[in-house]
């Protein structure tokens, strides 16, 4: 990876934690045992202690895991910006959306936290408080599953656009299993359900679109240095006005995630860099578009072979 390249830099989201996250880089790096303890701060409890010590169980607690996956993205980021990182675009999967926009300076870091501490805490609650699910469909045409959303009558949409023939869809549980069955039937090669605690991307968190645009509303946005292309159109934005109400629609609106790669291809990213913990954006990047290149950077051993890879 060159600095004169178009790289584009991409953040992960929910799904994508581990028992023991971060912690080879809080030993190893001030600057990030210092993000992950003022987190601490921020929040009200112990990230660090939630990301080294605790379960899986416990981390995929949705309050738990988007602030973790959150400093986590933004600590290593910070590494390999101090090593030479130079992005020219960025984007996040759903939550990474907002470690995107730290990246490209809309949100300073305690902003950004704030925002998705309270982003998780209200999916939480909306998981309890109108249970929903989400599977993942592989191997449909997107328009067939859209068609068999559309035709149950109760709450059941595509919620996660990842790549050819990969989506998600999000809705009541009675809903979803119908939609899985009809999936099987019109050809799909694997229907499964996902461990989560709510209907995400879906209808069933309008109370958290309504509170989150609050919260929005009062945030301190500013200008940035890079697009980010907005996960609900697929299109770069640098309004901050704008962006405010597009991560707002994004809570109930769909992950457009393809189009959102092939977009950035089209402004010219070639090269791909996925920042934070898990490999599950370079494998979606890397069936998108073979054409693309995609390295994942979240571990330390990790971030020493990209400093090796700057300095050659």
């Amino acid at each position: 990876m060159t600095k004169k390249s178009k790289t584009a830099v991409v953040f992960p989201g929910q799904g994508s934690q581990f028992a023991g996250m971060g912690r080879d880089i809080y030993d190893a790096f001030a600057g990030a045992r210092e993000l992950f303890d003022r987190a601490g701060s921020i929040l009200g409890f112990n990230l660090a202690a939630c990301c080294f010590s605790s379960g899986e169980d416990e981390l995929s607690r949705t309050r738990i895991t988007q602030p973790a996956i959150f400093v986590h993205s933004v600590a290593v980021y910070e590494i390999l910006k101090e090593r030479g990182l130079a992005a020219g675009i960025t984007a996040g999967h759903s939550l990474g959306e907002y470690s995107a926009l730290v990246a490209a300076g809309y949100l300073d870091f305690e902003e950004g936290l704030r925002l998705v501490g309270r982003r998780g805490q209200l999916m939480q609650d909306a998981g309890r408080e109108n249970p929903g699910t989400m599977a993942a469909v592989i191997g449909l045409d997107d328009r067939v599953l859209e068609e068999l959303c559309a035709s149950d009558p109760a709450i059941v949409v595509v919620a996660n656009f990842n790549c050819p023939g990969q989506t998600v869809i999000s809705g009541e549980v009675e809903a979803v299993e119908r939609v899985m069955e009809a999936a099987r039937a019109a050809g799909a090669r694997m229907v499964k359900k996902l461990k989560v605690s709510g209907a995400f991307h879906s209808p069933l968190m309008e109370s958290t679109r309504e509170q989150m645009t609050r919260e929005l509303s009062a945030a301190s946005f500013r200008q940035g240095s890079l697009p980010v292309v907005a996960n609900v159109t697929a299109e770069p934005e640098s309004r901050p006005e704008k962006i405010r109400g597009l991560l707002a629609e994004q809570i109930t609106g769909p992950v457009r995630w393809q189009a959102s790669i092939e977009r950035m291809a089209a402004w010219g990213a070639r090269e791909f860099l996925e920042v934070g913990p898990g490999s599950v954006l370079s494998g979606l990047i890397r069936r998108i578009d073979r054409n693309l290149k995609a390295g994942q950077v979240g571990t330390l051993e990790q971030i020493k072979a990209f400093k090796a890879l700057e300095a050659d």
